[in-house]
């Protein structure tokens, strides 16, 4: 049984709300910003966390830990997993254990700069071999013609190249503060407004408007 996304049209997918999916999806972010500023309050109330390393190491243990929980509820709510999510995971898994096992907490800050490569590298790199993968991921939300998806998956893979090279540069030339604080604070209303910033594309090759138009001219 394929547990990635589905069809909407297929009846073992239950819908999600659309707020329920957002706070998933941004609440493990929440718990690592917390866990991090809060880390040595934790390590003194809870000493057995100590063991795990200073408090951006106890957070990143918190952040695998709510990373696990939001997939598991997802899953459980929709019997589906979010592709890019899922993704994010995997890879939020790895580099947590390396960094928990090696006390190096350069592994937490490469993170986002490995997920937002990742994801821009296989856009740009589908788009080579003539492939829109982002309409395999965004196919639920709207539908748009086969330019449509080219452009928005040609501009997501930037962006996502983006925010790793911007990732880069916080990380290797502020503090651990300001990046936390950027990783929580910064990066989610870039990533909104580069969202919004999208909508006259996507209104412009939109099946359903197209449909509506060639309606009404009939």
């Amino acid at each position: 049984m394929n547990i990635l996304e589905r069809d909407p049209s297929d009846p073992r997918r239950k819908p999600m709300n659309p707020g329920l999916k957002f706070l998933l999806e941004l609440g493990p972010g929440l718990v690592f910003f917390f866990a991090t500023i809060r880390g040595e309050w934790l390590g003194e109330k809870f000493p057995i966390l100590t063991h795990l390393g200073e408090p951006i190491l106890i957070a990143t243990a918190f952040f695998m830990v709510a990373t696990a929980l939001s997939l598991s509820a997802s899953w459980l709510l929709t019997r589906s997993l979010p592709l890019m999510p899922l993704v994010s995971a995997i890879v939020v898994f790895v580099f947590g254990a390396l960094a928990l096992y090696l006390q190096d907490k350069t592994f937490a800050f490469m993170k986002p700069t490995i997920i937002n490569s990742l994801f821009g590298v296989t856009l740009l790199g589908g788009l080579l071999f003539g492939r829109s993968l982002l309409g395999y991921v965004f196919d639920s939300a709207f539908q748009l013609d086969a330019e449509g998806w080219r452009k928005l998956t040609f501009r997501w893979g930037l962006f996502f190249l983006f925010l790793a090279v911007l990732n880069e540069v916080v990380w290797r030339n502020f503090s651990e503060a300001t990046w936390l604080y950027f990783k929580v604070w910064g990066t989610i209303p870039i990533t909104l407004l580069f969202t919004f910033s999208q909508m006259p594309l996507i209104m412009r090759h939109s099946l359903e408007e197209k449909a509506k138009e060639e309606k009404a001219g009939n």
